[in-house]
């Protein structure tokens, strides 16, 4: 099967989308309609990716680690509840710092929605076939839609797309009124409060997974390289064009994890992660991919020491600002700010290369 070339390919896959994720998580400041910054809402950025891509990739190492775990013959049921644990806990844990304010401590976000669809999608893995998974996937997509557009929000008295008025967002408001990304109401902005890692959009979010794992089960197939490269560019084209065709009706909207979003950043997966496959493994031009694979090796321990570093260095008051202001403007204030901004998030992505550098020279791996 190959599996170590296939293997070489998903972390260099995944290496991309971590460094990605630490140059656009550090690109605040610049102005809208940048590559590096998220759509205002509809449509669909490169930043826009960084998310669902690394969700995907969950779902495609499930099939490999759980296989693994199986076939050793661990509790493999005890060990996703673990995992799962350890993801939202250290999710919410980050939600809260610096400051740690009971009153208004998000409880969403990123980390604690790959904590649970990855809990859901393996449980699922371990219990149902692949054209079942593929039947789930497509019954989420197709219910979140149902709830979104045919359900009227309470209080409202009609379905809405709108930010801050969509049924998700209510759901938010009433589990969690204070302790959204968004919180508090900002009448000027013109919508109340919600959360882009909202409750019900797990459910789809669980179609973007569940797509990894059916990918994941495509790449362990035995059948030659050619065929199987086909097939997923082919899988990903279709997806592509079906979220774009359906988000003329439901539109792609990453804050919504809308189910056309679901298709086409599935669709760009596919393309991506053949694409590296081709290059990688058929090729073997492999000479550029060693600092992507010390990220993709090591994504829990990346994802942890851009976030405490940005947000250390974003607590530490210096005059009117704060230490990571002030290394920004020092290094690369003379350019003016929107390449000051990017050479500083481009600085992030190189001193957090290093540290994976180190950490796989040293093999220390951090895995929950």
């Amino acid at each position: 099967m190959e599996s170590n070339k296939r293997l070489l390919s998903l972390d260099v896959f995944r290496g991309l989308t971590m460094a990605l994720m630490v140059l656009v998580n550090n690109a605040g400041g610049l102005p809208e309609g940048s590559p590096l910054v998220h759509a205002a809402w509809n449509g669909c950025t490169p930043t826009d990716l960084v998310f669902p891509f690394f969700l995907f990739i969950v779902g495609i190492a499930i099939i490999f680690s759980l296989t693994k775990r199986k076939e050793a013959g661990e509790n493999v049921y005890r060990k996703i509840l673990t995992r799962t644990a350890w993801i939202v806990g250290i999710g919410v844990f980050l939600n809260g710092a610096p400051l740690f304010d009971l009153a208004t401590w998000r409880i969403p976000g990123v980390l604690t929605r790959i904590g649970i669809v990855y809990g859901i999608t393996a449980l699922l893995f371990m219990k149902f076939s692949p054209k079942q998974l593929l039947w789930i996937g497509v019954g989420c997509l197709v219910a979140y839609w149902g709830l979104e557009t045919l359900i009227p929000v309470p209080g409202q008295g009609y379905p809405s797309l709108e930010e801050g008025k969509d049924l998700g967002a209510w759901l938010d408001r009433l589990i969690f009124p204070n302790h959204l990304y968004k919180w508090t109401s900002q009448p000027d902005a013109g919508y109340p409060a919600y959360d882009p890692e909202s409750i019900l959009g797990t459910m789809s979010s669980l179609g973007t997974c569940i797509g990894g794992v059916l990918a994941g089960l495509w790449l362990r197939n035995k059948q030659d390289d050619l065929p199987r490269w086909a097939g997923l560019f082919a899988v990903g084209f279709l997806l592509m064009v079906g979220g774009l065709l359906w988000g003329e009706a439901f539109p792609i909207n990453k804050k919504l994890w809308t189910s056309s979003y679901v298709l086409y950043h599935s669709g760009l997966a596919l393309l991506s992660l053949s694409t590296v496959w081709w290059v990688v493994d058929f090729k073997g031009k492999t000479g550029w991919t060693a600092p992507f694979v010390w990220l993709g090796v090591n994504p829990l321990a990346i994802y942890l020491s851009h976030e405490v570093l940005t947000i250390a260095m974003s607590a530490i008051p210096v005059g009117e600002g704060s230490l990571y202001d002030l290394v920004r403007d020092s290094l690369f204030g003379w350019m003016g700010h929107n390449p000051a901004v990017f050479f500083n998030a481009l600085l992030h992505v190189v001193v957090n290369t290093l540290i994976a550098w180190v950490l796989y020279k040293k093999k220390i791996f951090i895995r929950v």
